[in-house]
């Protein structure tokens, strides 16, 4: 009785990788040729590079796996460098966007977002008043205070000044 493969064992035990055999006859009996499934990829990953990439024929196929992955993805040196439509004001204007990537943890929209000025500001905001907002939880003396700011115009106008702010007037000119 031939010997059973490790393909048809893995069926059996757990849904396989990719792994090729090929019956080869040995004499009288069979044997069972296990082929290993190599992968390549040819492509350009890199976006849009700093510098010029080798020519293909220049190029060597590089192992990746999960132990490796972050620093090929930094040797690759990829980049992305593009306009986009700013969303965030009236204004009919870009913002000019450039990512760059180092590891696969910077895939992450926080990540991403800390890239981009204008993006990385209103997360930097939105913290600031997340932080205020606990600061302002069970302190009724700094509520009071703010809501003395926020009705006092006077108040209001001197702060924004001291913050660098014009006034609303001029603001609508």
């Amino acid at each position: 009785m031939a010997k059973e493969s490790l393909q048809h064992k893995l069926d059996r035990v757990r849904s396989p990788r990719v792994h090729i055999t090929y019956d080869v006859e040995i004499g009288d009996a069979i044997e069972m040729k296990e082929i290993p499934f190599v992968v390549g990829v040819l492509g350009d990953l890199s976006g849009k590079p700093d510098e010029p990439l080798p020519k293909l024929k220049d190029r060597k196929f590089i192992e990746i796996d999960r132990d490796n992955f972050n620093n090929v993805l930094e040797g690759m040196k990829p980049r992305l460098a593009f306009k986009v439509d700013n969303k965030l004001t009236e204004e009919d204007t870009k913002i000019a966007v450039e990512l760059r990537f180092k590891s696969i943890d910077d895939f992450h929209p926080e990540q991403v977002a800390d890239q981009i000025t204008p993006v990385r500001k209103l997360v930097e905001a939105r913290q600031r008043l997340s932080d205020l907002l606990n600061k302002l939880d069970g302190n009724d003396r700094l509520d009071e205070l703010l809501q003395d700011v926020i009705t006092s115009t006077d108040s209001l106008q001197k702060l924004g000044e001291e913050a660098g702010v014009k006034k609303l007037e001029e603001n609508k000119e």
